[in-house]
């Protein structure tokens, strides 16, 4: 998984009142492709069949491309995989999280000096 992954900034982002990218899509975009199977995905991530399929779907609904296609089960193994677009959206979506956790150092340096305890 990408090293510009950082647990002290989470960018989300918003389409109305839906998360269309954040980090646990990212997440999820990164284990179906390991994977080749959503699933599989949710089961590596610790979240069920239902909850991954329900994320794959506000993605996909939420761009103008897909960002996973999935193939039916059956006799032939069904599968998924992260459209090429939908790597292009996962690797600016990391490019962006690096920039701005980049940029707010400073203050998230300060802030974290301010704490009362030390933040995990």
């Amino acid at each position: 998984m990408a090293a510009a992954r950082s647990e002290e900034l989470k960018i989300r982002i918003l389409l109305g009142d839906l998360i269309a990218f954040g980090p646990g899509k990212a997440d999820l975009l990164e284990a179906i492709q390991a994977t080749g199977s959503i699933s599989a995905a949710g089961r590596a991530l610790g979240m069920g069949y239902r909850r991954a399929w329900a994320l794959v779907d506000t993605m996909n609904r939420c761009f103008r491309q897909p960002l996973v296609e999935a193939a039916p089960g059956g006799a032939r193994g069904g599968g998924a995989q992260v459209t090429p677009f939908g790597r292009e959206v996962l690797a600016a979506y990391r490019q962006l999280l690096a920039n701005a956790l980049e940029a707010a150092r400073p203050q998230l340096d300060w802030l974290r000096k301010q704490a009362v305890r030390t933040l995990v």
